[in-house]
């Protein structure tokens, strides 16, 4: 025999279906609205086939007509489709919508209003908060555009409690192809406690709900909006320059957080972009760009210690780096006219960056021919007169150097025999023999270049 269940058990059951109903019952029934009677759905896209009636006379006429702007003309001043009970329409555009008539001469027999929508998409909903200090949104993105009529709400609440959801209504961006909602938190909520959100997607076709999300108003993740004022300029002699100037969006303040942010640029021929983090300031250098081309320049934020994600990209801003005025001059020749000449080129030289994607398989591009009658830069005569003066200037320093050796040693060939020459005298002469044989006399000589010579006769002072 079974036992009754204890005195505590129901009690317990009671609690638990109090505690769950809540989270189950956040928000509120979804569904498509309403149709009358007379209203006919259809898909985009599909085929559809409308009738007139069950009980119409085979031996009469029957027409359709569509109205046109907003009322229903009878009498054949409509624009006709066809004729027969039935009528077959393909391929439906949201275009197709309206009021169909069918009649029999001018009397009507039957009037449908059709409706061209796409069932819509379920929400997969994230939330994030702006700033630190800012509310909480909730999006959702659309692979398509939605229905004309489609209508988002998202519904908001305590967990664990029996207050009824505070409802918000959703709008949709076609650019950036999302609803988007902001979140109404109930007064009083903390920052720890938990609230559960609900979204329902709905239109004439169905009507769908999303997943429910628990959240906490200090654990949804910061995304700041994308930073404004985004400029870029071109830096004064530095042809591959570009200073690109932003601002804090206003929905951050930056007395209290910081933000961080990334830069990423491209010039126009390349289809990628280069990227540039840890950026802390409010502008940034770019000193790689291509000489004379317009950048495309995109900046996004994030919190300075990295939580949450990034914001979106901001708007596209352009700029071209410096170009000097004579570089110009130099290129466009004496002729500014821009229309082709009689051999059909123009007489301007496009910078070879424009041939980017001509040249990227290394094979090299054709890049277009100068003008006729160029001016050429002055550096190059500069550059040219320089050097010829140099060469002139040291043919003629060795010519001097080689005529001054010259003379200098026929000079010193033309000097008098003996001048500045030493002649070795002996000091003294040896003991002559006894011999009555005269004696030569050496006496130095008195003047340069002579020399006596005198006989003596020893005899007399022989002892």
């Amino acid at each position: 025999m079974a036992r009754p269940p204890g005195p505590l058990l129901l009690p317990r059951l009671l609690l638990l279906l109090l505690l769950f109903l809540p989270f189950a019952a956040a928000g509120r029934p979804c569904g498509p609205s309403g149709l009358s009677r007379n209203v006919v759905l259809g898909r985009l896209g599909a085929n559809i086939t409308l009738t007139c009636g069950d009980e119409v006379p085979t031996n009469v006429s029957v027409w359709w007509q569509v109205e046109e702007r907003g009322a229903a003309v009878p009498g054949g001043r409509g624009r006709r489709l066809g004729e027969g009970n039935v009528l077959l329409l393909q391929r439906l555009r949201y275009e197709d919508s309206g009021r169909y008539v069918c009649s029999v001469g001018s009397r009507p027999l039957r009037s449908l209003r059709l409706l061209v929508e796409e069932p819509p998409e379920t929400p997969r909903v994230s939330c994030y908060r702006r700033s630190h200090d800012k509310d909480v949104i909730c999006e959702w993105p659309q692979q398509t555009k939605p229905s004309p009529g489609t209508r988002a709400v998202l519904w908001v609440k305590r967990r664990f409690t029996a207050e009824n959801a505070t409802e918000q209504r959703c709008r949709y961006f076609s650019k950036a192809r999302k609803f988007v909602c902001r979140v109404k938190v109930p007064p009083g909520t903390e920052d720890t406690k938990h609230l559960v959100v609900s979204t329902c997607v709905s239109s004439s076709a169905s009507g769908l709900a999303g997943e429910d999300k628990i959240i906490t108003l200090s654990g949804v993740p910061v995304k700041p909006d994308p930073p404004l004022n985004v400029t870029v300029e071109a830096l004064e002699k530095a042809p591959q320059w570009l200073r690109v100037n932003w601002s804090y969006p206003s929905s951050w303040d930056p007395r209290f957080y910081w933000l961080r942010f990334q830069v990423r640029y491209r010039p126009e021929p390349a289809p990628a972009f280069m990227e540039v983090d840890q950026v802390t300031t409010t502008w940034l250098d770019i000193r790689d760009a291509w000489r004379g081309t317009k950048h495309v320049v995109q900046v996004r934020a994030q919190d300075e210690f990295g939580h949450g994600s990034w914001s979106e990209w901001s708007r596209e801003a352009v700029g071209t780096p410096w170009t000097d005025p004579r570089d110009l001059t130099s290129e466009m020749g004496p002729f500014s006219s821009q229309f082709p000449t009689d051999d059909d080129n123009y007489e301007v030289t496009l910078p070879p960056e424009l041939f980017w994607e001509d040249r990227a398989d290394g094979a090299g591009g054709s890049v277009m021919e100068p003008s006729a009658h160029p001016m050429s830069s002055p550096y190059a005569f500069l550059v040219a007169g320089g050097s010829l003066l140099l060469g002139i200037a040291l043919f003629v320093g060795i010519v001097v150097r080689y005529r001054q050796m010259w003379w200098t040693g026929r000079q010193r060939g033309t000097k008098p025999e003996g001048e500045g020459q030493h002649v070795l005298v002996p000091l003294g002469l040896p003991s002559p023999p006894l011999s009555d044989t005269p004696l030569l006399s050496c006496h130095t000589p008195t003047a340069p270049g002579t020399l006596h010579v005198t006989l003596v006769d020893c005899s007399s002072s022989r002892q």
